[in-house]
């Protein structure tokens, strides 16, 4: 067979019309469904639980955290003798099981109690962190000289120390600075290297997390306080102050108004002559006419209740014609 008379034969034709059996966007869709198309809407629990939930913001917990940013630069400084530069990154809000489950590892977390309010709050410190920390208090490792790197093997207990004694430094300062809004202690229990095993709240359960990011002769990282919301239950009107002092939801022209009208509501005063206790078969035997005597005589006081509640006593009598009760006593029993 000559050259001219040899020829190759057709490649395959797919069903989508793409040589080679390649799919084609057809088959695609079919196999996957067509994923620009808009998801299915949610409903019922479904929607409630998959939203994007969005919590109160608390403006007073964001002046908190910038009060923490002076002091803790300045204690760190001292304990470390290293320039070091603190920033703010964020305060916001999230569900405290995706904040943990996003921390990324390995990192130190550290379980603090909060004694006023008798609940906790957890304390993380990122990788990128820990050993700058640990090499500026052992006076080592300065200006960014060599990168450490922490994967593969555990903390060492004097890693653990030395962060911790960094953790206990910034919650001291945090409790200092809370101390605008109410005084507080703050102190870590534990340290852990799984969030599994520092979790002090329901994976749903809304949580304030304070951002910090620490320079240290260009080496750091940074760290993470969350506090739950029931955590901060206590203080919570506090938080919600636009700024120091701020009384919230007072309304002065909404007072004197309740109070004028409740000084114009009628109430009705009932006079008790006298308390007696008698015997059922005796009272289902009353007829028209009978008589009843009462234990008290025309000078005994009598008893004026409102709502089932005595307010005061007095002597019976008239007045204008009518008949009145003239006080002597109020519910407490001083003179009237």
């Amino acid at each position: 067979m000559s050259e001219d008379e040899f020829e190759l034969p057709e490649p395959p034709v797919a069903d989508g019309g793409e040589i080679g059996g390649a799919l084609g966007q057809s088959d695609i869709d079919a196999l996957f469904g067509d994923m620009s198309a808009p998801p299915p809407a949610r409903s019922g629990l479904r929607a409630l639980v998959d939203c994007d939930t969005r919590h109160e913001r608390l403006p007073m917990l964001e002046v908190i955290c910038d009060r923490v940013l002076r002091s803790f630069a300045t204690s760190m400084r001292s304990l470390t003798s290293d320039a070091i530069d603190v920033r703010l990154d964020d305060v916001a809000s999230g569900r405290f099981g995706d904040l943990m489950n996003h921390t990324p590892l390995p990192a130190m977390f550290g379980v603090f109690r909060v004694a006023e309010w008798n609940d906790f709050g957890v304390i993380v410190v990122e990788p990128g962190l820990i050993y700058p920390v640990v090499d500026a208090l052992l006076g080592g490792g300065k200006g960014g000289e060599r990168q450490q790197r922490i994967e593969g093997r555990a903390f060492t207990s004097i890693e653990t120390a030395l962060v911790g004694r960094m953790m206990g430094q910034a919650l001291g300062d945090l409790a200092a600075a809370f101390a605008v809004v109410a005084p507080v202690t703050m102190t870590v229990e534990r340290i852990e290297t799984s969030p599994r095993f520092a979790a002090i709240a329901d994976p749903n359960t809304a949580t304030a997390v304070c951002t910090f990011g620490v320079e240290m002769d260009g080496r750091g990282g940074r760290f993470t306080v969350l506090l739950p919301h029931t955590t901060m239950e206590p203080v919570r009107d506090k938080l919600q102050q636009r700024f120091i002092g701020a009384r919230p939801g007072a309304d002065n022209g909404w007072d004197a108004q309740l109070e004028r009208e409740l000084r114009r509501t009628p109430v009705e005063l009932t006079a008790v002559l006298s308390d007696q206790s008698l015997p059922l078969q005796s009272v289902r035997q009353w007829a028209v006419g009978d008589v009843i005597r009462l234990a008290v005589g025309p000078d005994d006081p009598v008893t004026l209740s409102c709502g089932g509640r005595n307010l005061a006593a007095g002597l019976t009598g008239r007045h204008n014609g009518q008949a009145a009760v003239r006080l002597l006593s109020n519910g407490e029993g001083s003179r009237a």
